[in-house]
């Protein structure tokens, strides 16, 4: 019986120092990427996609961010972009503009 209950509690044991050193490790690697995203003044959006990509990476921190211009934009900002161009359009002609702008500019599920 005293076995069972010394594994028991040695297990129990193992099982807290582990799930303790996971969630230092993981508070490291948070506290990482926020001031990676602090030095780099990133707000809103920009910074929340940046922390979901750096926590996400094996490392504390993505190699590069990537560029806004280089590939496609978010949809948001593929439609901020796109609207601001086509402006003093109207009506048809500003349709077609906006299609055809956003099918340049967003993503793959916009074309």
């Amino acid at each position: 019986m005293k076995k069972i209950f010394a594994t028991v509690i040695a297990a129990a044991f193992a099982l807290s120092a582990t799930s303790a050193f996971a969630a230092n490790a993981q508070q490291d690697k948070m506290k990482t990427c926020n001031k990676e995203a602090t030095d780099k003044a990133l707000k809103g959006d920009d910074r929340k996609k940046f922390m979901s990509e750096c926590l996400k990476a094996g490392s504390a921190a993505p190699a590069a961010a990537p560029a806004p211009a280089a590939g496609p934009l978010a949809p948001k900002d593929a439609m901020k972009a796109c609207a601001a161009a086509g402006k003093g359009k109207k009506g048809d002609e500003y349709k077609k503009f906006l299609s055809e702008c956003l099918k340049a500019k967003g993503p793959a599920n916009m074309k």
